[in-house]
């Protein structure tokens, strides 16, 4: 699931510097984007198709479309690094009085790059957890150091493709800018924020936020709440989604979701399915150092076994030296 499946990292026996998860860690089915990569030669692509309903009381439009979104990424040069590739494909049937018509186009065209600038868990220590309590396991307590976030920057642009009806500007290129936080609060929840500056040299700029707050069920199952704030001076909107994703196999999860707006200009309804395939078939593995933590009384323990087979060792070596 979006963003959950990096939780799973703080459950492995080794600590590990780069993005790289031992399950598929995919955005989809929500809008936000994390701030982890997806590791370097790490190749993933993330897929869908929807359907969206729209209806206009001011205006007196209704449309009905279908379509399909595709994301592309792949890790190159640092752990920390990731290129970007979106893709938004719809058609509908749009009815306005005295019209009706049939639009198609790629809605969306967006190619970019993000950078973890911040990793809170990179040397981060584990704490030890009780067996015995539930309460006393540091795990399933909230700590100070959950408040501070991994921070990714996004940078990238938008293009625009054919002749698209989607899009009122007729710029062929616009820049798109995003930072990223991601919280993570014991081992199941995930909160992730989006703040966007989008198209910001035409007339569909806007500012964005989406806030993503997911749950790991266990370790198939998890789900997402969603909300998503759009700012502009041609559209304003508040969104909301849910849904829930089902891991098949560690590269590949299943997801579905709604959204829903909370206005009349226009009503906004939408269904989404999708799939995210990852292949990671070249990655090396990056280990920093075991997190399992030593007891004191283990530790002595060692150390005075370790001394008494010094000590045995050196007997040996003298009585072999004394023999005739």
């Amino acid at each position: 699931m979006k963003k959950y499946q990096i939780c799973l990292l703080l459950l492995s026996p080794f600590f590990s510097i780069a993005q790289y998860t031992d399950v598929i860690n995919s955005n989809r089915p929500g809008k936000s984007m994390s701030a982890f990569s997806v590791g370097e030669t790490v190749f993933q692509a993330e897929a869908g198709f929807f359907g969206l309903s729209e209806k206009h009381d001011a205006i007196r439009y209704e449309s009905n479309g279908l379509g399909s979104d595709l994301s592309i990424r792949y890790g190159a040069f640092w752990e920390q690094f990731e290129m970007i590739l979106d893709l938004q494909y719809q058609q509908d049937w749009y009815q306005q009085p005295l019209l009706e018509d049939t639009r198609s186009g790629l809605r969306q065209t967006v190619i970019g790059a993000k950078y973890l600038i911040y990793d809170p868990f990179k040397n981060a220590v584990q704490d030890k957890p009780n067996l015995l309590s539930w309460r006393a396991n540091q795990k399933n307590k909230f700590k100070l150091r959950d408040l501070i976030p991994a921070v990714s920057l996004y940078a990238g642009f938008n293009l625009k493709i054919g002749n698209n009806p989607f899009v009122r500007d007729d710029s062929f290129i616009s820049p798109k800018g995003m930072l990223i936080t991601q919280h993570h609060f014991g081992g199941r929840w995930v909160w992730v924020n989006n703040i966007i500056l989008d198209k910001i040299t035409t007339e569909d700029a806007y500012l964005g936020l989406v806030s993503t707050l997911t749950r790991g069920f266990n370790v198939r199952w998890s789900g997402f709440l969603e909300f998503q704030g759009i700012k502009g001076d041609f559209y304003s909107d508040y969104l909301f989604r849910g849904g829930a994703a089902f891991l098949v196999r560690e590269n590949i999860q299943l997801d579905a979701s709604l959204s829903k707006n909370i206005k009349d200009t226009p009503d906004v309804l939408g269904a989404s399915i999708g799939l995210s395939w990852r292949f990671d078939a070249n990655y090396e593995k990056i280990y920093l150092r075991s997190t399992k933590p030593v007891d004191d009384k283990d530790k002595k323990g060692k150390d005075k076994k370790d001394k008494k087979d010094k000590k045995k060792r050196k007997d040996e070596v003298q009585l072999e030296e004394t023999k005739p």
